[in-house]
């Protein structure tokens, strides 16, 4: 097998700068809009709106992402080997599976809540699987750009730092507007005050985010340019090629540190934003507050944005990301027994608390895309194919199923302390201080598995970073 790995001619395309980068992370605040909906209120929308239980939920998810496994695998596929654009092996892939996401994001809020019990639950399956292959219709090649626009280890850096900052955007306007349209103050049968879903306010929503992540989807697909080409003479085909991928990933002991990391990172940190607005909802009784927790808790990655490219040139990624998951694991178990009370000064403590936990989560965050294109460059190194939309299908496939376990690990945990499915419904006595911890015990475990992944299993550090720079030099 001989490979090539080529850059394209100098004068085809213009230099790397400015354009790429908020291209780039346009690409992921239009699959953010989405996904940060999705994620955040679809499990409050079924379960406190439709009235699908929470045992229920869980298995719904869980079915829908072993499905979603072979779509995973197969788009990936489809990617590396199907061109379905004459210029672009990427940005058509874009367009389509977010022109199809606009319609499964909307169908996935519809207001089933006159449908019998079954007829609920086979609704949230279907739509959540359709709406997961459209997702993977866009990130999956959307992941995959990130190794073709740019070969220069900090060039990389910068792309990740400005997806993350794209990835942000989505999540912050989420959950500072969102909460003041969707809530509603009410009483109880007990006459006490209480915040109630608005589950029907969700559809709208819906269509109006979907309709922005398409425009900035397509803004992706004009500013961004692939400038760096991997060739092989590869002949592998159908399963032969699969399997084929999925020997490259599983032996490749990075791409593996860096999986279990983020199956850590999004099971129990990004999939679990249900759980902090529960906190709001029941244990502060205040959900226009979540804003300033919001806030206060993506106060650290705005600040490493600004300090991960200095900090990661001079001690390399692995090193700066350990050191400040070993923070954020501390403060998770600090969290466990820290002196929160529902008012003004325990929301303080509370804030602080989410802070230290995301300090930890934060640089892994903006650099999690630049150590899985160095994963696929160790690949690319090792075997010489260009595997670069399979192995990200594959990552992504991992990730994707983290957010079916995160939404399960919420819902099994919000059975076991006594959480009352339905709207308006009436929860036992303490389930407001219940969910805070059930919350914080979810966030420490998270921090711990993903420290240990990336201090023992992940192996490419400031050395071998270097050796990539100095072969693009030569």
């Amino acid at each position: 097998m001989s490979t090539v790995k080529t850059q394209k001619p100098a004068n085809a395309v213009r230099p790397f700068g400015w354009a790429d980068k908020l291209g780039y992370a346009m690409g992921d605040m239009g699959c953010g809009f989405s996904f940060q909906l999705v994620s955040t209120f679809m499990q409050l929308f079924y379960m406190q709106y439709i009235g699908v239980s929470e045992n229920a939920y869980a298995i719904i998810i869980l079915v829908s992402k072993v499905f979603d496994a072979i779509n995973d695998i197969v788009i990936g596929y489809l990617v590396d080997t199907k061109k379905i654009g004459k210029k672009s092996k990427y940005m058509p892939w874009i367009i389509w599976g977010g022109l199809i996401l606009v319609v499964f994001n909307v169908m996935l809020f519809a207001p089933v809540k006159s449908f019998p019990y079954a007829g609920k639950c086979a609704w949230c399956l279907v739509a959540y699987y359709l709406w997961s292959i459209a997702y993977t219709m866009v990130n999956v090649p959307y992941g995959s750009l990130h190794s073709v626009i740019t070969d220069d280890p900090q060039q990389k850096v910068s792309l990740s730092t400005f997806r993350s900052i794209g990835a942000a955007l989505p999540a912050i306007v989420i959950m500072m507007v969102l909460p003041r349209i969707v809530y509603n103050k009410s009483l109880d049968a007990a006459g006490n005050e209480i915040e109630v879903l608005k589950g029907e306010t969700l559809l709208p929503v819906a269509l109006v985010l979907s309709v922005i992540a398409f425009a900035v989807l397509w803004g992706t697909t004009k500013l961004v340019k692939e400038r760096v080409e991997h060739k092989s003479e590869n002949n592998a085909v159908g399963f032969k090629a699969m399997m084929s991928s999925a020997k490259s990933f599983f032996t490749n002991r990075a791409m593996v540190g860096a999986t279990v990391a983020s199956v850590a990172s999004v099971a129990l940190f990004n999939s679990t934003m249900a759980l902090n607005n529960m906190v709001f909802q029941y244990f502060f009784k205040d959900t226009d507050k979540i804003a300033v927790a919001m806030v206060g808790s993506y106060a650290p990655m705005v600040l490493f944005m600004i300090l991960v490219g200095p900090l990661t040139k001079k001690f390399g990624k692995k090193s700066v990301i350990v050191s400040t998951m070993f923070i954020g694991a501390v403060s998770g178990l600090v969290s466990l027994v820290a002196p929160i009370t529902p008012d003004m000064k325990g929301m303080i403590v509370y804030i602080v608390c989410l802070m230290g936990l995301n300090l930890g989560n934060a640089v892994f965050q903006i650099s999690v895309w630049a150590i899985v294109a160095d994963c696929i460059e160790v690949s690319y190194r090792k075997t010489g194919k260009s595997e670069e939309g399979s192995l990200y299908a594959i990552y992504s496939f991992f990730r994707k199923l983290a957010q079916g376990i995160g939404q399960a690990v919420v819902a099994l945990g919000l059975s076991a302390i006594g959480f009352v499915e339905g709207e308006g419904a009436v929860q036992p006595a303490d389930f407001g201080k219940d969910v805070k911890s059930l919350y914080f015990i979810v966030l420490a475990v998270g921090s711990l598995i993903a420290f240990l992944a990336m201090k023992f299993i992940y192996n490419i550090g400031k050395k071998e970073e270097q050796e990539f720079a100095e072969k693009l030099s030569a």
